[in-house]
């Protein structure tokens, strides 16, 4: 059965894509930590970041650097931290996490809400950071 993050990547389910290529593919979080957090994933389905193959790991954290540095731009962040968790969805993805201070990656339990506006106008504002590079 494929998971939800393969399902999004297939477009059965809704998402806010910031970013996408032939092989990776960025989205904001539903349940974001900070305003423009994002998840990137290999589109090829592996449960766990370390049993991807050398290339697809080391494309993904080249993917998710451009997309760090879009969100950067768009957000006006600090730094964008780099998360790497995840048991709910069998599927590798990284969590790119806007920051001010450390504090706003460490509180994952604390999650925020934004309106389907809001969520477009932050999806709007990194592609084009993204797409501007």
């Amino acid at each position: 059965m494929a998971s939800i993050f393969t399902k999004i990547v297939n477009g059965e389910i809704p998402s806010w894509k910031v970013a996408e290529d032939e092989n990776y593919f960025a989205f904001l979080d539903i349940f974001p930590v900070a305003k423009g957090h994002t998840l990137v994933i290999p589109k090829k389905e592996v449960d766990y970041l370390f049993d991807l193959d050398d290339e697809t790991y080391a494309g993904l954290q080249l993917f998710a650097k451009k997309v760090a540095l879009g969100i950067q731009r768009a957000i006006r962040c600090k730094k964008v931290g780099v998360m790497v968790l995840g048991l709910e969805v069998p599927h590798a993805h990284i969590h790119l996490v806007p920051m001010q201070t450390e504090a706003d990656l460490l509180h994952f339990s604390k999650k925020l809400s934004f309106s389907k506006e809001e969520m477009a106008e932050i999806t709007a504002a990194i592609a084009k950071e993204i797409e501007l590079g």
